[in-house]
């Protein structure tokens, strides 16, 4: 049965090229994404999310010889979300925007977009542990984001050609 879906599979493929289908990594965006230069965040997960974001577009961090700058601006709100009996409240949601502008080496703007994410954390008894889990919480988001930023981009330069 095995052999029937990869042979099936096979079959497919060419009908995919048909329908104008192009794969993203099938093309080269990494010289496009690695000219970017990360502008500094100011807020409080902000330097995380440059730092993420430098990594995954392979940039040095540098804003010598970049063609683009990318601005991104973070904002942050948190919400509790289960109470117990005595109304404590034992589990929040973070929720995460970040817009940002994408701009050629002259200033001018060529790209705008807006990613969010949503996490959570549990309250529990131990403060030290509640706070090692809201940085986490922060950490995973921030993670998220910056691989949907990269992503929106790859797909912006690649509709650019």
């Amino acid at each position: 049965m095995n052999k029937l879906a990869a042979l099936a599979a096979c079959l497919m493929l060419p009908l995919l090229s048909a329908c104008g289908f192009q794969p993203l990594y099938g093309n080269n965006t990494a010289p496009q994404l690695s000219s970017i230069f990360v502008e500094d965040i100011a807020e409080r997960n902000g330097f995380e999310l440059r730092t993420r974001l430098i990594d995954i577009l392979d940039s040095d961090g540098m804003q010598t010889n970049k063609r683009y700058r990318l601005k991104v601006t973070l904002s942050e709100s948190s919400q509790g979300i289960a109470l117990q009996n005595d109304a404590a409240i034992t589990r929040y949601n973070n929720r995460m925007e970040a817009r940002f502008v994408l701009s050629d080496a002259g200033g001018k703007e060529i790209y705008r977009g807006t990613q969010s994410e949503l996490s959570s954390y549990n309250v529990v008894q131990s403060p030290y542990a509640t706070l090692a889990a809201e940085q986490d919480s922060g950490k995973r988001a921030v993670q998220d984001m910056a691989e949907r930023i990269r992503l929106e981009l790859a797909v912006w330069f690649r509709r650019q050609k």
